[in-house]
């Protein structure tokens, strides 16, 4: 709400001082719907150096296009002065930019729907282009000729996908076949712009619906063929009745409610990418022997090509790696159950599973199994205090060395299995298995 006063505040003031100046772009679309805007863009007739003597805290983020942030109660807001633009080179960044009229300002923009302004104060939207129309249809639409629009700059044709994805919208007959034209170009947007849009779609709320745009646009082969191989990969019905690998991922990517963890959604997304290359069939049935293993690796590909951080790809990574592990979890050795409940993001990982089984078989038995260890296991059963360190070993004789890690794994994988509880019991198991520190290299 105070965002929202800050903002109208900005408006009035450009008012005031004479100029023209409304909300503009999404946060009126959102106004409209019904949903809370998590900001506030705001577009005026003022020049960049009228609006920076107006207001005390600016920051100069595109003078040359005409942006200001404008800092009220230590919060930034975009303020544009209108302008046009021309000369889209590179397909994502006009070359020439000149200041405009309002109604000129609207015609440069993307979509009908986010090329509303509203007069905070009494509400009043300003329509040039039919965007309310098209709201109320649940229609997306180019503003203008869409080839234009999709060569002027070849993201929006991942941000229309995103927007019908996610606000429930149809896409216009000629905005979607300019798509399919033009698909071969959004190779020429950098891979920073395509993780954003994909990770945007993916935490939406209309995932499943956002592959299948994507697919049926024919971007999706275009940016990530690995997932389009997906269709087609038949899998044994006991266990996937559900169809192939492709409806598998389009169930589970239907279940992620908006505001997913990126990572938990993008895992979702590849934690079976590995099937079609390890896919073997024999007089037993259809397998995918160590499709796990093999997701890893492609993951990794991918999520490198797109430029994810080392952080977001380990994590991922490690998503897609483990989520075939909760078939044992009810038959593992109390030590190794521990290790296993206590892994890093073990919540991703246990909400991916869950994931997977609503997706398939919906069955829960070990989702269940290992919620319940987590009830009842305390932290420090979990993660017990260390009976011995590397110093102990050393005050026993022991040569610091790869024979430590071994020494303690061990020690502590006792300890979880509840073989010994002091560190007497630890230096009985050390000498027991590691001999007289004297003959030890």
């Amino acid at each position: 709400m105070v965002a929202k006063t800050e903002a109208a505040a900005i408006v009035r003031r450009l008012r005031e001082a004479g100029h023209e100046a409304f909300w503009v772009g999404g946060c009126v679309r959102d106004m409209i719907r019904g949903v809370e805007p998590t900001d506030y863009d705001i577009t005026t007739s003022a020049r960049p150096e009228q609006v920076q003597a107006l207001f005390p805290r600016t920051v100069p983020i595109g003078v040359s296009f005409g942006v200001i942030l404008v800092v009220e109660a230590g919060e930034p807001y975009e303020v544009a002065t209108f302008r046009k633009e021309a000369g889209y080179a590179d397909g994502r960044h006009p070359s020439q930019v000149s200041f405009a009229t309002a109604r000129e300002d609207v015609l440069r923009r993307d979509f009908t729907i986010n090329g509303l302004l509203m007069e905070p104060e009494s509400g009043e939207v300003v329509d040039f282009v039919g965007g309310r129309q098209d709201l109320e249809a649940k229609r997306l639409r180019t503003i203008g000729d869409p080839e234009q629009r999709f060569g002027e700059d070849h993201l929006r044709m991942l941000r229309a996908v995103r927007f019908a994805a996610t606000l429930g919208l149809d896409i216009e007959a000629a905005t979607f076949a300019a798509i399919r034209r033009r698909s071969e170009a959004i190779v020429r947007i950098s891979c920073e712009r395509i993780r954003e849009e994909l990770t945007k779609l993916l935490t939406g709320g209309g995932a499943r619906r956002g592959l299948e745009l994507l697919r049926d646009s024919a971007l999706l082969d275009k940016i990530l063929p690995e997932a389009a191989a997906l269709q087609g990969v038949d899998q044994p019905p006991a266990f996937h009745p559900e169809g192939d690998v492709w409806e598998h991922t389009l169930r589970m990517l239907a279940f992620l409610p908006a505001g997913s963890d990126p990572r938990l959604a993008w895992a979702a997304l590849l934690h079976d990418i590995g099937k079609p290359a390890t896919r073997f069939e024999d007089e037993s049935g259809v397998h995918f022997y160590g499709h796990d293993r093999q997701g890893e690796a492609i993951a990794s590909e991918i999520l490198q090509r797109l430029r994810f951080s080392n952080s977001e790809i380990e994590t991922i990574c490690a998503l897609v790696r483990g989520h075939m592990a909760f078939t044992d979890c009810r038959r593992m050795r109390p030590n190794r159950l521990k290790r296993f409940l206590r892994q890093p993001d073990f919540s991703l990982h246990l909400e991916l599973h869950r994931l997977d089984c609503l997706a398939s078989h919906d069955l829960l038995d070990n989702y269940d199994f290992c919620r319940k260890q987590l009830a009842s296991l305390p932290e420090e059963a979990l993660r017990p205090v260390p009976l011995i360190t590397g110093r102990d070993l050393i005050a026993m004789g022991y040569k610091p060395g790869p024979l430590f890690k071994e020494i303690l794994t061990a020690v502590e994988d006792a300890q979880l299995g509840g073989e010994i509880a002091d560190p007497g019991g630890a230096s009985s198991l050390i000498r027991a298995n590691w001999g007289d520190p004297g003959k030890t290299a």
